[in-house]
Parts: C-alpha cells; structure tokens; sequence
C-alpha cells in the first residue's frame, strides 16, 4: 500500500485527491492544502518509489514487478479502497494528469471531475529528442544530470526557479533503479497520447497550463478545441507546474471548477 495522508474535513465533503508527477511526491501540493481542506477531504498520495512510499516495507513487492501506467493507476485505487472512497475529484500534474486519464479508463464510476495541471498531452519534436537522450545516456551518465536538463529545458525561466528545484530537490531521493523503472514508462507514452486526444474523459475536465509552458501549452489548446467537457484556464507569468509557480491563481482557478462541477455536467448532459 502506497504511503497516503488525508485530511477530513466532513463525511458530507466530496473527496479530491491529489497525484504527483515523476520524481516528485505529495509535498508539491503543500500551498494547495490548506485551501482544499476547507472545502473538501483531501487526500494526499505519494507514489510508489517516491516520498515516503519509498520508506514503506510494504512497498518492497513492488519494486520486482515492470511499472506500467495500469500498475501505478491500481495503486492508487488501492488507496481509495482502504480509505473506502467511492467517487473523487483529481487535481494531478505534469505526468500525473496521464495516470488521472488511466484511472478514469479502469474504473471510469471513481471520477466525478479533473483538473490536470502542467498536462502532458502529447510529446512534441523537443520532448521527444529529451526522451531519446535519457534513453541512450541513461545507463552511462548520472540520472540526476538527466533529471536536472530536462527539468532546465521544461521550466527555463527565472521565475520557474521554485518549481524547477522542487521538482529536482525530490527527484534526489529516488534511487537510480527507481529512476530507470519510471523512465521507461516513456515507452508507453506515445500510443497512450494517441489514444487519450482521440478520446475524452466522460467527467468534466480542466486544464490549468501556465502561458509559459512551451512544450505542453499548444497541444493542450488543440484538444480541448475538439471536446466537448473539457476546458483550458492559462495562467499568466506560469509555467509548467501552475500550482506552485502561481499557487493562489491555481487554488482560486480550481476550486471553483470543482465546486461547481455539477454546473458543467449539465452543460454537457
């Protein structure tokens, strides 16, 4: 069972759960919680390799098995499960949107709503050469010089700086077989991408992308161009992860989508 932390606000409160991306853990969401907590139960998930999952024992039968998306997607149900959650909201972001998406195709009744922050949506020409570089220098030079370019080359700017040592801060308590298991989920990405802009989440859906996020912003605005329920909020002066570059907007962005997800239902009823 992966390491999870809820906070109870009320047993008439919808639950929102909140899933990381790569290399980071539950701790990203530290200026979303007090937020949240007012509205909702929130539960917080470290992922398998990650945070304080990492230190679980109970998490050594994992480290034998090939991650897939689908694996990681049934830990986190697992969570809900043992928590006995039937339905919840999920805030995820960068590649946690991709195992929101999985979730909702294993077990779509669990979703009420999303809101992908950063989505990953489709890998352009730039990320796919990264992608190629990781692969074929992976197993000759450290993986936090990985970690670090392509944390650079995705939040360049200066004021991505927060977000962009979080994120490499976190990565430095993977260990490097931890790593190399979560990059090769890289593997998948492309046909899941695919399949995931041909096909929309049946829950309304938005997503909440920085104006500076140069790699994921445009493919973001063409496929919400052919949905029907899902929406895109650009936040100014952001970058790739909205919820800590600009933590306030994103609370205020979000919270109101989620409040009022049963208005954007009928909408698209």
């Amino acid at each position: 069972m992966l390491y999870s932390k809820a906070y109870l606000n009320s047993p008439e409160k919808d639950w929102v759960v909140f899933v990381h991306g790569a290399g980071g853990s539950s701790s990203i969401w530290f200026r979303q919680i007090k937020a949240y907590s007012e509205e909702f139960n929130v539960l917080l998930v470290d992922l398998r390799g990650h945070g304080k999952s990492k230190e679980m024992s109970t998490m050594k039968k994992y480290y034998k098995e090939k991650y897939t998306f689908k694996t990681i997607g049934r830990d986190v149900l697992e969570v809900l499960k043992e928590n006995d959650i039937k339905q919840a909201h999920f805030v995820g972001v960068s590649l946690g949107t991709i195992i929101i998406r999985i979730i909702a195709e294993m077990e779509p009744e669990r979703v009420m709503s999303a809101v992908m922050c950063g989505a990953i949506t489709r890998l352009d020409v730039r990320s796919r050469i990264l992608v190629w570089m990781g692969h074929t220098f992976k197993k000759i030079v450290p993986f936090m010089w990985l970690y670090k370019l392509f944390a650079w080359i995705i939040m360049p700017k200066k004021n991505h700086q927060e977000s962009r040592l979080l994120f490499v801060s976190e990565a430095k308590n993977l260990a490097r077989k931890e790593f190399l298991k979560w990059f090769r989920l890289t593997y998948e990405v492309n046909p899941l991408l695919r399949y995931f802009k041909e096909k929309e989440m049946d829950p309304p859906t938005l997503y909440v992308m920085g104006e500076e996020d140069h790699m994921f912003l445009p493919p973001v605005k063409k496929m919400v161009e052919d949905f029907n329920h899902s929406y895109l909020e650009v936040v100014k002066g952001s970058g790739h992860v909205v919820n800590v570059d600009k933590p306030d907007e994103f609370n205020q962005i979000s919270l109101n989508f989620l409040l009022n997800h049963k208005t954007y239902l009928q909408q698209t009823a």
